[in-house]
């Protein structure tokens, strides 16, 4: 690390603390050359993730766009914020684990529905009625025959 007083790229570390919930690492640094000292401060380098709209548009991936959606789509349901916040953690780190630079928004779409669909299939519904924008009542019986057969029995 470069010393701002003195340009010597020579220093040492002489504390270091997590800030940020552990997202950023803030560091007291010595100058070897000059004794001066200096904070920096380490964080993730995120490579960004654009999320393609039904439209084409492109946009930054936003986990609180999902949590908005489930916080709706759980409305009125005995449903724990936890497992809400656990839902959008887990879709997001599948995105961010894929490794893609763009992902369509029916990929994420189907992220929550997979996971939404084991927590409530009320909230399943009301997110993918939504979601799948049912444009009439066919296809939306058409989604409850589906979630109707894929229920395990017993």
């Amino acid at each position: 690390m470069r010393c701002m007083y003195c340009n010597s790229t020579e220093s040492r570390v002489i504390d270091t603390r997590q800030t940020d919930e552990g997202l950023v690492i803030r560091r007291r640094r010595e100058c070897i050359s000059c004794g001066r000292r200096f904070t920096t401060f380490e964080t993730i380098e995120q490579t960004p993730v654009m999320v393609i709209k039904k439209d084409g548009r492109r946009e930054s991936f936003n986990p609180d766009k999902i949590r908005a959606g489930l916080i709706k789509a759980c409305e009125k349901r005995p449903i724990a914020m936890k497992d809400v916040d656990a839902l959008v953690r887990d879709v997001e780190m599948q995105v961010y684990n894929s490794l893609l630079t763009e992902v369509p928004t029916t990929t994420i779409g189907d992220m929550v529905m997979e996971r939404l669909r084991k927590l409530d299939e009320v909230a399943y519904v009301r997110f993918a009625a939504v979601y799948r924008s049912f444009c009439d009542i066919n296809t939306f019986l058409e989604e409850l025959n589906s979630l109707l057969k894929t229920k395990p029995t017993g």
